[in-house]
């Protein structure tokens, strides 16, 4: 008969718990206090159309062109069990871009599931789902060495409230037609979830 050895039981813990947390996380909801806007200091924030980013096909992109839209940032992977969600994100972009803007951002940063580069990316989001939003290079999206578009969704001092890094692939953000952060969601977050479609006004 087998008997279970502790010893590999207590080593599995800390996986287990992680596990737990990420499905736990996934569905992810916090927005703004309502009193961000006018009791922090603008001095304070910095607007997200301030920013810069690299596309997939590596030229500049300035945030500032998306100013009066609303916007959502997206961390994607070929490799993850959410790599689905492409289609979902691309048929809302198609039927609401001209009101919201979505912003995929590719990263390696879980379990590897983003390991190609920056063409092998344009291909499989090409052939799979169509993708026309806007995508951008392969970054980091939390540590010490994010990029800077993660720093400002991720840094109180520089967004206003929000400390909150992606937990794992296609976390969102959404930022307002001003240059305000106002809400994030976990990675299982569809277009049609009802606090999402608030969230933008829908």
């Amino acid at each position: 008969m087998y008997k279970p050895n502790i010893k590999s039981f207590i080593f599995l813990l800390p996986l287990m718990a992680t596990i737990a947390y990420r499905c736990f996380d996934a569905n992810a909801i916090s927005k703004a206090p309502s009193t961000t806007h006018t009791t922090m200091s603008d001095s304070l924030q910095t607007s997200f159309y301030k920013l810069e980013a690299t596309s997939l096909e590596g030229e500049p992109v300035s945030m500032e062109q998306f100013l009066g839209k609303k916007v959502v940032v997206l961390n994607v992977a070929s490799k993850c069990g959410y790599t689905p969600q492409y289609a979902d994100w691309e048929a809302f972009f198609r039927q609401y871009g001209a009101q919201v803007v979505v912003l995929g951002f590719p990263c390696n940063d879980f379990m590897s599931q983003e390991p190609g580069s920056a063409s092998d990316i344009a291909a499989f989001c090409e052939k799979n789902y169509g993708v026309t939003f806007p995508m951008f290079e392969k970054v980091r999206v939390k540590g010490s060495d994010k990029s800077p578009v993660y720093q400002w969704l991720t840094d109180p001092v520089q967004n206003g409230w929000n400390s909150q890094e992606p937990s794992w692939n296609f976390c969102k953000y959404v930022v307002d037609e001003t240059g305000r952060l106002t809400h994030f969601f976990g990675s299982k977050v569809k277009p049609d979830n009802p606090e999402f479609r608030q969230a933008i006004g829908l």
